[in-house]
């Protein structure tokens, strides 16, 4: 299931274009019909539409330019805070009045879909925010770049407080699997860490 980006055309059709992506998205990945659909399911079509849009360029994008010439950036880091991604992906691929007018013909607010996502990150401090400021600027000055990193089962930590002391909490970074994050299984190397974990 591909929603291409929608080449240059009006806004109108590229609203089409969007909404039949989300539709397709939520029939045959999510596994819902319309009418079924509850603000979760409305939230990974429209993610995986978009997606679907910047893999477009992904793909394209090495291709462009000389061997010679066009340098590449692969970052690795342990940590990647990223915040939310959907309308920050809408917006860099410059078509958020569409996706906005493509669910409002479906009766699907974006504002409410922007609620519901989480946000994604992997680590907990200074690391991952210098990391990823580093990849949306290499993105804005369109530099090829690729970020590399540990697929923790556990993201970011909840913190809080309890009796005068700081206590950590697993959060699932499992969100990043739908938003932007693929495995590259044949450079997978499983690492084990000597940690314990007290309750």
């Amino acid at each position: 299931m591909n929603a291409k980006l929608p080449q240059p055309k009006s806004s109108e059709e590229i609203a089409v274009k969007l909404r039949e992506a989300v539709l397709g998205r939520l029939t045959y990945t999510i596994g819902k019909d319309p009418g079924a659909a509850n603000q979760r399911d409305w939230f990974l079509a429209t993610a995986f539409a978009v997606r679907d849009c910047i893999v477009d360029r992904w793909i394209v994008a090495p291709n462009t330019g000389s061997a010679e010439t066009q340098r590449h950036v692969y970052y690795m880091s342990l940590e990647f805070l990223i915040g939310r991604l959907l309308m920050d992906s809408l917006n860099n691929l410059g078509i958020t009045g569409e996706m906005r007018a493509a669910l409002a013909g479906l009766d699907v607010d974006l504002d409410a879909l922007r609620e519901i996502e989480n946000d994604a990150a992997l680590g907990n401090g200074g690391l991952g925010r210098l990391a990823a400021c580093f990849m949306e600027s290499m993105a804005t000055l369109g530099i090829p770049a690729h970020g590399y990193g540990i697929r923790y089962n556990f993201g970011l930590f909840r913190q809080g407080i309890r009796d005068g002391w700081q206590h950590e909490y697993p959060r699932s970074g499992s969100n990043l699997a739908i938003r932007g994050s693929s495995r590259a299984q044949k450079f997978t190397i499983p690492l084990d860490l000597a940690a314990t974990l007290r309750r």
